[in-house]
């Protein structure tokens, strides 16, 4: 954002409501009783497809039409995205008045509200949001100061630490068990796990850090308290609604019981078919024992689906009718039309690759935009080889699940320069920029971090500290920096943006100096600055950043350039809540769709079966699942291998699709099936030599 540039206020806009009469008539009978629903729990088991926005976006609008005060209403979500798409159909339904609606994310409406009332529960509330990458180095600084990275046998790193901490938070399972689990070598360092976390939180504590897991945890414990001031948050709201329920965890589900403890009126939103976040601490016990948690729930299951053809829903009704414990529902839809969905079997990977390239450009000449085709896979390596071929053959493409925008190393240092001004006691921001400095090196880092904290993290603790010769022109370079921006006003338009242009004046010359390819990392910076143009003040802008982290603009894909009509590859995770006309699921075999790592537990086997639901239900008119007979890949731990189909495609999905097979180069097709009569049957040939029966 130039220097000079204005901000150009919003004005102010009204919207007139809709006839109310409007509202049931675009709703389907199902939808129309879960909207119109009356005080007390609600269960919306809402199947892949089935307009589950639409009926939440109407139960909004019915509250307020109701007489329900628009800012006694609150909507959570998992992304702002969601929050804010939400909060504009309520708005075109019932007029502005849906505008005092409160929506957002947990963690979003857990800083809002941790900022207004943690100073009466001992939080200072001009406290700094960690994202994980600064709760890691906080934790390493922990490892680092109790000697346990010293050791002869390894002790776990900083990304394990972290890990290991934030599920014990969020799923309240104890640490020995989730390190019998899932780190089992590291079980003799329970103690030291202990003693990490101890000085992590202290260190927390000391310099009025807060992370992730502390949003919700705060929020869960201010609202489980007896007294007062519980009784006021808690009666915030008189009605809750939460979208995804499927993908809380044992926190959430604290927090909205603490919520709603001076009500009933909770409306959760789900598809116990699409909990598929365990590994983020996310339980389907949630949604499956709501009914047991809140008497009298009433459940209203969405099954029409506006989506995909009845071909296809046939196959996934039929696969998720395999799972042990779910909610019933059969999804149909009175769309016309469709083939059944193929299963494509292939001879190896380069069969598969060439299949689904070919079988790509046929839908794109039949008049298929390439955005509007996906290929989906268990893991981001299995794209590997589809990634080679599409680059050869000049097929444009980006790959979901890549590098988020603030996990870039040259945004993360911009942001520790502004992060020390409003945290002076921010340990790992300053850690971080004082390694930038030329002549500064980790002893000396250290030294400087040692000498702030014994000044108290005074504002003039750093001038004070004398540096080694070599350190000193560094040090007095940022001396100046941090005073130039001390001095400038702290609210106003573009302030920040202004801020961010006088760190560059410093920083750009160090990112010249460590990179050769600079002007990507000189845009992403340009970027930052932009946004930050939009925000009040330095607070504001850095806690936005942690809470909704944008994606990266660059090096999300793979020989996309810059078109629009590019094709997704994409891990079956990250196509959640997308949708496309043509869907490819590759790699359809044991050990990898399931993961082999999930072949030991029963619960990890049912999640993949659900990853793989949600896959297949992505597609609106054609669906391909494919899977290679061999494979030659040392990642199996052979050089060769037979693959065996996926156990989900048991013989009752298959029957719903159409059997296809790859031709080989030399005209014969693979066959999927070996119960074929053959020609001669040498096994009786051989039984007949030796008289067996």
């Amino acid at each position: 954002m130039p220097d000079d540039a204005r901000v150009y206020p919003e004005r102010p806009r009204e919207v007139e409501p809709r006839h109310a009469n409007t509202l049931a008539g675009e709703l389907n009978e199902a939808q129309s009783r879960a909207a119109t629903h009356p005080d007390g729990p609600l269960l919306i088991i809402a199947g892949a497809g089935t307009g589950k926005t639409r009926t939440l976006v109407s139960r909004v609008a019915h509250l307020i039409e109701r007489g329900v005060r628009p800012e006694r209403i609150l909507v959570l979500t998992f992304t702002r995205r969601a929050a804010q798409e939400m909060l504009a159909r309520a708005e075109r339904l019932v007029g502005s008045a849906s505008r005092g609606v409160h929506g957002g994310t947990f963690h979003a409406t857990a800083h809002r509200l941790l900022r207004r009332f943690g100073a009466e529960a001992g939080l200072p509330s001009d406290f700094t949001i960690m994202d994980q990458g600064d709760a890691e180095d906080l934790m390493q600084l922990s490892r680092a100061s109790l000697g346990l990275g010293d050791k002869k046998k390894r002790f776990p790193k900083k990304e394990t630490l972290h890990h290991v901490y934030s599920r014990h938070v969020n799923t309240e399972i104890p640490v020995p068990a989730i390190l019998s689990e899932e780190y089992p070598q590291f079980r003799e360092y329970e103690e030291g796990f202990a003693k990490v976390f101890a000085d992590y939180t202290a260190r927390k504590i000391d310099r009025n850090l807060v992370d992730y897991d502390d949003l919700l945890l705060f929020w869960a414990l201010l609202v489980e308290s007896n007294g007062p001031l519980a009784e006021r948050i808690s009666g915030m709201y008189d009605h809750i609604l939460v979208d995804e329920y499927q993908d809380t965890n044992h926190l959430q589900a604290r927090i909205l019981r603490g919520m709603c403890r001076a009500h009933r009126n909770l409306t959760v939103v789900g598809d116990d078919a699409q909990s598929i976040y365990s590994f983020r601490g996310a339980t389907i016990r949630n949604i499956l024992d709501f009914p047991a948690q809140y008497e009298g729930t009433v459940i209203v299951p969405l099954e029409e689906n506006y989506r995909s053809t009845q071909p296809i829903l046939d196959v996934t009704n039929t696969l998720i009718s395999r799972a042990e414990e779910r909610y019933t529902k059969n999804l149909f839809t009175k769309r016309t039309g469709g083939e059944k969905p193929w299963l494509v079997t292939a001879h190896d990977e380069s069969f598969q690759t060439r299949f689904v390239v070919d079988r790509i450009l046929e839908l794109h000449e039949e008049g298929t935009p390439l955005r509007e085709i996906a290929v989906l896979f268990r893991a981001g390596y299995m794209s590997a080889d589809l990634e080679i071929e599409l680059t050869a053959r000049n097929i444009p493409f980006e790959k979901w699940g890549g590098l988020k925008f603030l996990e870039a190393a040259h945004v993360k240092d911009v942001l520790a320069f502004l992060r020390v001004l409003e945290n002076p006691r921010d340990e790992v921001s300053w850690y971080r920029l004082l390694l930038l400095m030329p002549g500064i090196g980790d002893i000396t880092a250290r030294g400087a971090i040692d000498a702030m904290s014994l000044l108290m993290w005074s504002a003039d603790a750093f001038a004070s500290y004398e540096p080694p010769p070599r350190a000193r022109a560094a040090h007095t370079a940022l001396v100046q920096l941090l005073d130039a921006l001390r001095s400038h006003p702290t609210e106003g338009d573009g302030i920040v943006s202004h801020e961010i242009a006088r760190v560059r004046r410093l920083y750009d010359d160090i990112l010249r100096e460590r990179y050769d390819r600079v002007e990507p990392r000189l845009a992403d910076l340009d970027q930052l600055q932009t946004i930050a143009g939009g925000y009040p003040n330095r607070a504001a802008f850095l806690s936005a950043l942690a809470l909704e982290p944008p994606q990266a603009t660059q090096d999300l894909g793979f020989g996309s350039g810059s078109e629009d009509d590019v094709l997704v590859l994409s891990t079956a995770h990250s196509s959640k809540g997308r949708e496309w006309d043509a869907v490819f699921v590759i790699w359809a075999v044991d050990g990898w769709f399931p993961m082999s790592r999930a072949l030991g537990s029963a619960e990890q086997i049912e999640e993949e079966r659900r990853l793989l639901y949600v896959a297949l239900t992505r597609a609106r008119n054609h669906l391909f699942v494919t899977y290679p007979l061999n494979v030659y890949d040392t990642r199996r731990g052979a050089d060769y291998s037979i693959d065996q189909l996926s156990r989900f495609l048991d013989r009752g999905v298959r029957e719903k699709m159409q059997r296809v097979v790859v031709e080989k180069n030399d005209g014969a097709p693979v066959s999927p099936d070996a119960g074929t009569r053959p020609e001669i049957d040498l096994r009786a040939l051989l039984r007949g030599r030796f008289g067996a029966a």
